[in-house]
């Protein structure tokens, strides 16, 4: 095998050797790492300290979104005010729903829902897109798929403004109450679309097919969670005995809790005022609210730290692989 000393007495060229790697001429590849060296919490003192960083990624982020737009960022609150005008007035007039007011009981789940499925989907490719900087620059990696989750919780705040103006316009109240379990569960849905982001934009870029089988993942996930049926007629009212274990195991999803609480503080009150036979109940007590998502947000810490461990064990690889 060729050595240093003979590359440095002229015997072959200089580009026959390269640090890290084989001899010219050798057919095997180069190992790779498959560890970190740093330790978790150096890397989270690290992503910390670019913080700014991340800022600046995410706002870059939305303004390429609409940087040759007219309209530009007016576009964003014209979506979702199309889309619940639509939802309005298809289940208002056409197809009535036997959950009261439908559009809001749908767009309440959808809130969480787009957040979620847009963190996780955009972060997916977010290292390969940015190959160029990952190869040249010194920076935490974990800041490229952190700032798409930034971009959906712009986007989740844009879509929150149009529910507040639907709300004011019909006169209807949200169970103010309920509002601190609210706060609660969006920091358990941003905890559980980073770590879900952070595994998925690592792996990507070893496996490219990841990308379209998590867009598929998510189209079946979507009609996991009780978005446009109700938890209550549909799962926990049915089941009984044996069955009754999988009542569980669908609140097991962490997406699921979190939705539960964003209905009940939308449109918990105008579930709890239907007198017929098939208004909707509210699912649970308030403290049941509060230990399902204090259970999310264990299960949400344990995804965020394996999302970590995980990045940070395929990172050191980015370079070689793009």
């Amino acid at each position: 095998m060729t050595t240093v000393s003979e590359v440095a007495k002229g015997g072959l060229g200089a580009e026959a050797f390269v640090p890290g790697r084989r001899a010219w001429g050798d057919s095997e590849p180069p190992a790779r790492v498959v560890s970190s060296e740093e330790r978790m919490w150096t890397r989270i003192r690290a992503l910390w300290a670019s913080r700014e960083l991340l800022v600046f990624l995410t706002r870059k982020e939305i303004k390429v979104r609409y940087q040759a737009s007219v309209l530009g960022l007016l576009w964003s609150l014209l979506n979702p005010t199309v889309v619940l005008l639509t939802y309005y007035l298809v289940f208002t007039f056409f197809l009535v729903s036997a959950i009261p007011y439908f559009a809001l009981y749908l767009f309440s789940g959808l809130l969480v829902w787009n957040l979620f499925s847009l963190g996780v989907q955009t972060s997916a490719t977010s290292i390969v897109g940015a190959a160029g900087i990952v190869k040249k620059v010194a920076f935490p990696r974990e800041v490229l798929p952190l700032s798409q989750v930034g971009v959906a919780v712009f986007f989740f705040s844009l879509q929150l403004i149009v529910m507040a103006i639907f709300l004011a316009a019909f006169r209807i109240l949200p169970s103010w109450n309920y509002f601190p379990l609210l706060v609660f569960a969006l920091v358990d849905l941003v905890i559980v679309t980073a770590g879900l982001s952070l595994l998925v934009s690592g792996l990507t870029v070893f496996y490219r097919d990841l990308e379209h089988l998590i867009m598929v993942l998510m189209q079946a996930w979507f009609w996991l969670v009780p978005i446009i049926y109700s938890f209550n007629n549909h799962i926990w009212g049915q089941a009984t005995g044996a069955k009754r274990i999988l009542k569980f195991v669908y609140l097991a999803d962490p997406v699921t809790p979190i939705i539960l609480t964003f209905q009940r503080f939308f449109w918990g009150k105008l579930g709890l005022a239907g007198t017929t036979a098939t208004s909707i109940e509210v699912h649970f007590t308030y403290g049941t609210y509060a230990t399902l998502l204090a259970a999310v947000l264990g299960g949400s810490v344990l995804v965020f730290l394996l999302g970590m461990r995980v990045f940070g064990r395929v990172a050191a690889n980015f370079a070689e692989e793009l």
